[in-house]
């Protein structure tokens, strides 16, 4: 067997030591707008989820026969506009970090 030091053999669980890795520098002001676009997703999301469970509530009230399969479905919309609203509120502290390192750099 010959030995091929140059020709290294990857595989995809194992990256590339060879080369110069440095880590990106972020852009502020993409990093602002990603947040802010995120936090507006969040907030709709909760908003319709929330809806949504109003309606599964109203229909398990007229369906008493499907209550409980209602019931079920509301449950899960208040959970996602929970989880929704928590991504919101996350996203909403990343942003405000990422308006101070852009007023920081004095580009705003």
């Amino acid at each position: 067997m010959a030995d091929n030091s140059e020709e290294k053999k990857h595989h995809f669980l194992h990256r590339n030591k060879d080369k110069d890795e440095t880590p990106k520098e972020k852009d502020p002001e993409k990093e602002l707008k990603k947040h802010k676009n995120r936090e507006n997703l969040g907030k709709v999301t909760a908003i319709a989820a929330g809806a949504y469970a109003l309606h599964e509530k109203h229909k398990a009230k007229k369906d008493p026969e499907n209550a409980s399969k209602h019931k079920v479905a509301q449950e899960i919309a208040a959970t996602v506009a929970v989880g929704a609203g928590g991504l919101a509120f996350h996203e909403h502290h990343k942003k405000k970090e990422a308006k101070k390192e852009l007023k920081e750099q004095g580009k705003k």
